[in-house]
């Protein structure tokens, strides 16, 4: 049986998370985040321009940089394209051989979450990211006991791990806008499932507020101030509107942004400032947020 094309389903918003039996505090000391097989083999079952796999992938995006200014450990797991039919095992009858056939570019994880310098990479043979792997080891050293858990996909790999990491004294932290999964029945069974029974189910905006001293508000006067900071020009050479690419600013950037306005509660894709990238259509999106 091969995984199959994967359509689009809305992603759960934090009002609509699952209870949770416990309330475990996230500590930016204690924890490390895992990135769940988010390689271009298993993305591309999601196929071009999937909104799903897009938000999922910002999100992702989105807690990986608050995880480095945090100084958090990263951790990303890849199946191997050589897999051989005595170890691959009982895998074979459920999913066939595997990446036996991948390109080296689709057993890459995916460009806008590629590691980093620093970021450890493990080979992964199971669907939990423990067997066969020394990530207990690395987290053990890292006096880490605390794992955020992000990628794909969510009810088989992902569960698993989490149900792994519990049964090892490991506090799962399981992100439900930051998973993808087969169906939207797949992901809440998932969800359900972790906060029941092993860990914690968080939101991202949950996630990347931790750790955060302080939380100013959010006003159209602190905003052009951040953004002249950011492309490094005065308010008297600014024009609210013209392009804030032209002025140098970057991607990353505009992920941080969104990021920070995440925890006043304003929930943002890339692409919707993408769109008009002018200071006074930012500031009247937000606006248009806020009234909703």
């Amino acid at each position: 049986m091969s995984i199959p094309q994967i359509n689009s389903y809305p992603l759960p918003a934090a009002s609509q998370l699952p209870t949770n039996r416990v309330n475990w505090p996230l500590d930016t000391s204690r924890a490390a985040v895992l990135v769940h097989d988010m390689q271009n083999y298993f993305a591309r079952y999601y196929g071009d321009n999937n909104p799903l796999l897009e938000k999922v992938i910002e999100n992702i995006a989105l807690i990986l940089n608050w995880a480095r200014a945090q100084g958090l450990p990263i951790i990303y797991t890849a199946q191997p394209s050589e897999q051989p039919p005595a170890q691959r095992a009982l895998l074979n009858d459920m999913w066939g051989p595997g990446l036996t056939d991948a390109t080296p570019e689709l057993q890459n994880i995916i460009p806008a979450l590629a590691p980093q310098p620093g970021d450890t990479t493990l080979v992964k043979w199971r669907y939990s990211a423990f067997q066969r792997t020394h990530l207990q080891d690395l987290l053990q050293e890292g006096k880490r006991d605390q794992l955020i858990i992000v990628g794909i996909y969510a009810h088989i790999g992902c569960l698993t791990t989490a149900l792994d990491a519990f049964m090892r004294d490991i506090k799962p932290f399981f992100i439900a806008d930051a998973v993808a999964d087969f169906t939207e029945d797949d992901h809440r069974m998932s969800l359900d499932y972790v906060a029941g029974r092993c860990g914690q189910v968080m939101s991202c905006g949950q996630v990347i507020s931790t750790g955060t001293s302080d939380n100013p508000s959010l006003t159209r006067e602190s905003l052009q101030q951040q953004l002249l900071t950011l492309i490094d020009e005065t308010e008297l050479d600014f024009d609210p509107d013209e392009n804030l690419v032209d002025y140098g600013l970057d991607s990353v950037q505009v992920m941080q942004l969104i990021g920070e306005w995440k925890k006043h509660g304003l929930d943002f894709h890339f692409e919707e400032l993408a769109r008009q990238p002018t200071f006074n259509s930012w500031w009247q999106l937000i606006e248009s947020k806020r009234a909703a």
